[in-house]
């Protein structure tokens, strides 16, 4: 850890360091910083332990670097967030840590909603943070609320909402599409949390399903492939659908 920290602080020196490196700032880092996060995630789900290891480190030298850059502007050093990090998972653990008899992830979460109201004014969808995939952020909002006691009582609710949502795109002016496309997304969202179904996740299988099944097709109709007519694409598509199971 020293190695790296030193390695960092190398490129962030303003006078010998690299000049890519120092010319960065938390906003212009962010974006890697999320791309690092589903790369780790790609590794897992690919069961790829050694790309695992790679994408790791890949993403802990972002934290490293947004550590690094508020330690330049005088805000905080890497320490500080390994103590901020230690000092919270022992306290939302004090069943393990502490003087608890009980606790779990039922205790976990009452520690989580104590530290909100702390840090905010109360509002139930206080801190869900806006750079999270949408799919994500649209669960964890409906969950927040969902807790205040907005919500469908059951998934037939939120499954009509969804015929809704479609017969309003049905009905709208092009101006209103894009609106209305994010509310039936929403939605989606919402029945799939109802029936126990992670949106982020399913879509992601789907995402991998399909290229999967396309990069067969290409395979089997070699170069001749752009040239095929829908039809005989379709019929492609069908053929490697049947044995993708």
């Amino acid at each position: 850890m020293d190695r790296l920290l030193t390695i960092m602080k190398r490129l962030r020196d303003p006078k010998t360091g690299c000049e890519w490196d120092v010319a960065q700032s938390f906003e212009s880092i962010a974006p890697y910083t999320i791309e690092e996060a589903h790369e780790v995630a790609d590794a897992i789900k690919r069961q790829d332990m050694a790309d695992l290891k790679d994408e790791l480190g890949d993403l802990l030298l972002q934290v490293v670097f947004h550590a690094q850059i508020a330690e330049d502007l005088g805000h905080f050093a890497f320490a500080d967030v390994v103590a901020a990090i230690s000092d919270k998972m022992e306290r939302r653990h004090p069943h393990i840590f502490g003087d608890q008899a009980e606790g779990g992830h039922h205790l976990w979460e009452h520690i989580k909603a104590d530290e909100r109201r702390a840090k905010s004014a109360g509002g139930a969808l206080d801190g869900v943070a806006l750079g999270l995939p949408a799919l994500m952020r649209a669960e964890k909002l409906q969950k927040r609320a969902a807790r205040v006691g907005f919500d469908w009582p059951d998934a037939q609710g939120s499954r009509a909402k969804v015929d809704e949502e479609i017969q309003e795109i049905a009905e709208a002016p092009p101006e209103m599409l894009a609106e209305e496309f994010g509310d039936l997304l929403f939605s989606v969202v919402n029945w799939a949390r109802h029936c126990g179904v992670d949106g982020e996740a399913a879509l992601r299988y789907a995402n991998g399903k399909f290229e999967r099944r396309f990069r067969a097709m290409e395979a089997e109709a070699g170069d001749a492939f752009p040239a095929l007519d829908l039809e005989a694409k379709e019929a492609l598509w069908q053929s490697v659908k049947h044995r993708d199971g």
